[in-house]
């Protein structure tokens, strides 16, 4: 079993995190702030509570058990034996330019740094490293726990040992590696932020209500979660950040922000984290 760092406690740190520590990995979880962090161990108690009492997953063990082996802090340092780092912090460069520079310097040099970012280079995160070699995109999606698949990019730099150390990791936790290439946005958010941000161009042209959107996607194609509620769940400020990335990575106009989207991070309505977005919560 691996020492896990997961830094961000927002809704995808605390599923990577409760991901590992219902595997038997122990956790650090790394928030800036205390309350963040209460709100993360309360989230994640009840998500396995609930996950032990519905999904009846084989050998889970009971909630209090399994939060022995997270342990939260607002320290960074307290990194510094960790096997592997699962960033999760804001799809915003400059927050992360600021955070690995930090764990670089605080983080042993067999340490492997997983990339959990949705649009940002993962040759360009590992340029601000010593480690370019052990730097890996790792893009899980949520809600983690539940997904069997992880989308793991494959910087510039990355080695064959770190692809092969991360993909036994993920196996570890009951995750399949699909590995791609790295261009901004990989796979998964160059291809469906495309789609949320269209779904968001309909509905601001009133071609249809968000409901009706969805329900063509769920009802006539099958999907689990139309464009406009999967946008809610993702958080629309994450989204926007990421169609920003892509848009200045490819200059295509493709990729330009939906001005309604824009509109409604403003107005703090974004998503299910907020309790308002497309829908309410």
């Amino acid at each position: 079993m691996k020492k896990i760092g997961v830094i961000g406690a927002g809704v995808m740190g605390r599923g990577v995190a409760q991901s590992f520590a219902q595997t038997g990995h122990e956790v650090v979880l790394v928030d800036i702030k205390d309350e963040v962090l209460e709100i993360a161990g309360e989230e994640i108690y009840n998500n396995i509570r609930m996950l032990k009492l519905f999904k009846k997953v084989e050998g889970l063990e009971d909630p209090e058990i399994i939060m022995e082996r997270i342990h939260m802090t607002t320290e960074l340092e307290m990194l510094r034996e960790a096997d592997i780092i699962v960033e999760n912090v804001n799809e915003q460069w400059d927050i992360k330019k600021e955070v690995y520079g930090r764990i670089d310097s605080i983080c042993h040099e067999a340490c492997i740094f997983l990339v959990n970012t949705s649009c940002i280079s993962i040759t360009k995160i590992a340029a601000l490293t010593k480690r370019p070699d052990r730097v890996i995109g790792t893009h899980f999606m949520n809600p983690v726990p539940l997904k069997s698949a992880v989308e793991v990019i494959k910087g510039m730099h990355t080695s064959e040992r770190t692809i092969e150390e991360v993909t036994e990791l993920l196996s570890s936790i009951g995750k399949e590696t699909i590995l791609v290439n790295d261009y901004p946005g990989f796979v998964s958010n160059r291809i469906s932020h495309l789609f949320m941000n269209e779904a968001a161009f309909v509905l601001q042209d009133q071609v249809a209500t968000a409901r009706e959107v969805d329900d063509i996607f769920v009802k006539c194609y099958g999907h689990t979660m139309g464009p406009l509620e999967t946008a809610d769940l993702i958080g629309l400020d994450t989204v926007v950040d990421s169609l920003d990335v892509l848009y200045e990575s490819y200059q295509d106009p493709k990729f330009r922000c939906c001005p309604l989207l824009r509109k409604m991070v403003h107005a703090g309505q974004i998503g299910r984290k907020s309790g308002e977005g497309f829908y309410s919560y």
